[in-house]
């Protein structure tokens, strides 16, 4: 942790509440976008950051930094992400704006020519890659979406899981395991006409 945010913290304890919109403005895009990435949809993401962050402010005396501030709040987050995942499942009534529809999403599934075709392709690939997205545990969902799709790596995830490094690693190895099943591209009989379309990835490419 640089010296920066160190004073921002000391500032802040000492009852200068101005001083955590520094610690905010490092860190709140990153936490925002691993919401969005656990969550699935846009309103979710911006109720789990905001949470976060209030969270960490509330505890900032117990912050002994041993961890940078960020991987701390990155926990904090993912642990609001999935706990507002959990409230939503029990909530069958709530219709949020998923992944795909949220503004500055990216829909790593769709396909880079526009025809109707490769379009309903891309949709369908993406239901199926949220689909089984829910097949994960919450450790092995967080594990994943830290690994591959914001590129940490297995030590700042073994911190912020609050896990030993093998264990981390193991909840890697079975989210990817589990999504390359469910993900498997589905068998068809020979004599099954299948339509000719180019797209640019397979729905399990992205594992790779």
């Amino acid at each position: 942790m640089d010296q920066v945010e160190q004073e921002a913290i000391r500032r802040v304890l000492a009852g200068d509440r101005d001083a955590y919109r520094v610690l905010m403005e490092r860190h709140f895009s990153a936490v925002l976008r691993v919401s969005l990435r656990i969550t699935g949809n846009a309103v979710d993401a911006e109720e789990a950051a905001q949470e976060a962050f209030l969270r960490a402010y509330n505890k900032l005396p117990e912050f002994r930094g041993k961890a940078a501030f960020g991987t701390w709040v990155y926990r904090i987050a993912m642990n609001c992400s999935l706990n507002l995942v959990e409230r939503r499942r029990r909530d069958l009534g709530w219709n949020a704006v998923p992944l795909d529809d949220a503004p500055g999403a990216e829909n790593m599934a769709v396909s880079r020519w526009p025809t109707p075709e490769a379009e309903l392709l891309g949709q369908e690939a993406l239901t199926q890659r949220e689909a089984a997205m829910l097949m994960l545990t919450p450790m092995e969902r967080t594990a994943f979406v830290l690994r591959h799709m914001e590129d940490q790596p297995m030590s700042v995830i073994a911190e912020a899981l609050g896990v030993p490094l093998n264990s981390a690693k193991q909840a890697v190895f079975r989210a990817v395991a589990k999504l390359r099943r469910e993900l498997a591209p589905v068998r068809v009989s020979s004599t099954t006409p299948m339509p000719s379309i180019r797209f640019n990835r397979r729905p399990d490419e992205f594992l790779r």
